[in-house]
């Protein structure tokens, strides 16, 4: 029997492969839809933000309708999922690319040496700058990182790896639960009343805003760690206690060294979380033109606080001048500086978190 008549006698033979759009596809739907909704653009006189819907609408019928007729219906939704979730991501991208657009144009004129480097001291008009403001957030959220990471770390030790099943470690997690929703002005308002009722009525110093501060980084340094701990192979503690390492030092040397990279991580949001409060602030750190570096000693102003006050009370516009108030345009340049710093931050903690992340392979 030939080849012919054996295939002819086994059936018809199954494709291996099935037809697939060219790479270019894509590329071509999305300038012939950008080319079909400019028509009716010019024609009725739409701006550019219709325009954009018009065309995202289009390329996300004609690419999958392309991808129906030429390979199959699993293709064609798998590019209509995929077209659905890249427009998604740039309607959520468009707010914070507009929100550092606006503050880099209007705050970056603002920003130079003396912006930097000196305080708002004796200062009634224009000029002055941030520098108290700028060292009162640093020394602040310091203190506050100082506390709350090892309350935060130990709290998390215990229920991943002493805490398991017991009451005393359900009752820290619902307590912990309830304090990632406390409202920041609550805790500045419990902090001024601890600091009132150890001191005196008219407290108001810089240590008080980090407590404030660290009721609110706890939870989350808390919350974090624990994920980061719970992802920790049994295999590794195992192996540990296998070797005779004692369960504390399989912790430290085992546990903590695998799961530093999220930590750092987690440490980092929780930073990030709390260096832009104002409310706790203005309850218990309260304001000053001068620069304080005691936080146990008299008020201590921070980037929030500053740029509330700016705005709030941005002084009078010059004799003669059309512009703005110079309050506003430095509390502009201070919200650059703090979006700069918390983007340092983040940096930061990456690299650090590359840097002592355990070796793969």
């Amino acid at each position: 029997m030939s080849e012919t008549q054996l295939a002819m006698a086994n059936g018809p033979s199954l494709a291996l492969s099935q037809p697939r759009l060219p790479r270019w596809a894509p590329i071509l739907v999305a300038v012939l839809a950008i080319a079909a909704a400019g028509l009716p653009a010019m024609i009725l006189g739409w701006g550019l933000v219709p325009w954009l819907l018009l065309a995202v609408l289009l390329f996300a019928v004609g690419l999958p309708l392309w991808s129906g007729l030429v390979e199959n219906r699993r293709s064609a939704v798998d590019r209509l999922m995929t077209t659905l979730i890249w427009a998604a991501f740039a309607v959520a991208l468009i707010p914070l690319v507009w929100l550092l657009w606006t503050v880099a144009r209007i705050g970056g004129p603002r920003i130079n040496v003396e912006f930097l480097t000196y305080s708002m001291r004796n200062i009634l008009g224009d000029g002055g700058g941030i520098y108290h403001a700028l060292l009162g957030t640093l020394l602040i959220t310091a203190a506050a990182a100082v506390i709350s990471v090892p309350i935060g770390i130990f709290a998390a030790i215990y229920l991943v790896e002493y805490g398991k099943g017991k009451t005393l470690a359900r009752l820290m997690t619902f307590l912990v639960d309830v304090m990632t929703g406390i409202p920041s002005i609550v805790a500045g308002l419990f902090a001024l009343a601890l600091f009132v009722l150890l001191f005196g009525p008219e407290t108001r110093l810089g240590f008080g805003g980090s407590v404030a501060l660290s009721l609110l980084m706890i939870p989350i340094v808390v919350r974090s760690t624990e994920e980061m701990l719970r992802l920790v192979p049994d295999d590794l503690r195992e192996a540990s206690y296998a070797l005779g390492v004692p369960k504390w030092r399989t912790i430290t040397r085992v546990v903590l060294r695998t799961a530093l990279g999220g930590i750092i991580t987690g440490v980092t949001l929780a930073v990030a979380r709390v260096i832009g409060e104002t409310a706790p602030l203005l309850v218990i750190a309260g304001l000053s033109d001068s620069t304080n570096t005691n936080l146990f000693h008299e008020r201590m102003t921070t980037l929030p606080v500053f740029i509330y006050y700016q705005f709030t009370q941005p002084g009078v516009v010059p004799f003669g001048s059309h512009g703005e108030a110079p309050g506003i345009a430095r509390a502009w340049g201070a919200a650059l500086v703090l979006i700069v710093l918390v983007m340092v931050l983040n940096l930061l903690a990456r690299l650090i978190g590359k840097i002592f992340a355990p070796s793969k392979g």
